[in-house]
Parts: C-alpha cells; sequence; structure tokens
C-alpha cells in the first residue's frame, strides 16, 4: 500500500516530500492515521508544502483547535513535523516522509493486521465519496471538460504483469513529483489532479474463465 498509487496493498493518504518513506507497521499509528480529520491534514499536505491549523481550519471548515490538535496527534505518530517559525495556530507543520506506504499481509500480530485493514478501508471509503462527489459536478474549470477522464477495464494478467502495470504507471506520474513540493515549477494553470488506479484479481470470475481449471505453472512437477 502506498500514499501515491495502488502497490502490493492499497492506497493510504499523505504522501510527502521528505526524505524518506514510512513503512507503517504499528497499529497504533494506523488507529491514530484512520481519524477522517487527520487523513484531510494529510490531503492538504500533498498539494501544500507547509500548513498552519488556521488556514486547515479556514479549508476543512474545522474550528483551529481541533486542527492543531490533530496536526499534533500526527506529529506524535511521526507522520508531520514543525517546518520552523511561527507560534500556536500559526505554527506551520510538514511532511516528515516523502510517503507512506502500509500492507495489509504478513504484519506482526493479529492487532497489527487488523489495523491495517482498517486504515485502508477508511481510507478506500474516502476516496470512493470524492470520486461520487466529482462525477455529481456540473461543471469544471475552464479547458478541464475533457481532461476529466474514467477508465474501467478488464484484462488477463499474471501477479507479475499487474505489478509492472502500478510500476509504468508510477513510473509516469514521477515525471511531475517535483511540482508538489515547489510551486515555482508549476506550469500556469496547473492544478491539483487526483489520479487513482486500483488493480485486483476477480477471482470470484474464475470460474466462467476456465482459470480455476487450468494447472499452473510447476504443477506438472510435482
Amino acid at each position: 500500500m502506498s500514499s501515491e498509487e495502488s502497490g502490493r496493498g492499497e492506497p493510504a493518504p499523505g504522501a510527502g516530500d521528505g526524505g524518506s518513506e514510512l513503512n507503517l507497521a504499528d497499529p497504533t499509528a494506523m488507529r491514530a492515521m484512520a481519524h477522517p480529520v487527520r487523513m484531510a491534514l494529510l490531503e492538504l499536505l500533498n498539494v501544500t508544502p507547509t500548513l498552519t491549523a488556521t488556514r486547515a481550519s479556514e479549508v476543512l471548515g474545522e474550528s483551529p483547535a481541533n486542527c492543531a490538535f490533530h496536526l499534533r496527534t500526527l506529529a506524535k505518530y511521526g507522520f508531520v513535523r514543525e517546518a520552523g517559525g511561527g507560534k500556536g495556530r500559526e505554527r506551520p507543520w510538514t511532511r516528515a516522509h516523502r510517503s507512506i506506504s502500509l500492507t495489509t499481509e504478513g504484519l506482526a500480530d493479529e492487532q497489527a493486521e487488523l489495523a491495517a485493514h482498517a486504515l485502508a478501508q477508511a481510507y478506500g471509503e474516502r476516496m470512493l465519496g470524492r470520486i461520487r462527489r466529482a462525477y455529481t459536478v456540473n461543471s469544471w474549470p475552464k479547458g478541464w471538460e475533457e481532461a476529466v477522464r474514467a477508465s474501467d477495464s478488464v484484462r488477463f494478467l499474471t501477479a507479475e504483469e499487474a505489478i509492472g502495470i502500478s510500476e509504468e504507471i508510477r513510473a509516469i506520474l514521477g515525471r511531475y513529483e517535483s511540482r508538489r513540493g515547489d510551486p515555482e515549477s508549476r506550469p500556469a494553470g496547473a492544478l491539483p489532479v487526483q489520479i487513482a488506479h486500483y488493480i485486483f484479481p476477480m477471482a470470484e470470475l474464475a470460474g466462467l474463465t476456465g482459470e480455476r481449471d487450468r494447472p499452473q505453472a510447476g504443477d506438472n512437477d510435482r
């Protein structure tokens, strides 16, 4: 799971411009991140290098005190850090990590797996809600009508091929990575654009395609 794109798990919010990737494994931190206001704050820090509680309150419609509390909580678990300067609710915060990754399988204990699945579900519901809202919009900024797209495809792939497709998409998006942390590099007219991709096997349809009855590679060697 990656905060930027679907990887070998599910996506999570809050990619950052820090110098490292946070591999999320602490169930307490996962539960802290799953709060809707904290997820929203991390999303805001995807499009602005720094954020104060006051500015966050204006965007989210939450009180400055509430935003300040949730920013401090995110800092407690290592998701954000102080950017320096300012005091109180005017203190700027920034991302502590370039990206956040999470796996929902093979974690150290049952509590971690439960927390990981809860976080993935919370993020998925948030993303689906955003998609539903986006496609009820009656008008877009001038010039964006043709740019808003949706695509749904079914292909027959191996797991390795599916991973490869995801990596190719990641490479394309990487061309524009520097623009997130450097507003001066953004061309005129550039807006924050949500790009989401989900890759998963439609295992419930395998019986219709005969895949369940086909021997897998290596079966004849046993």
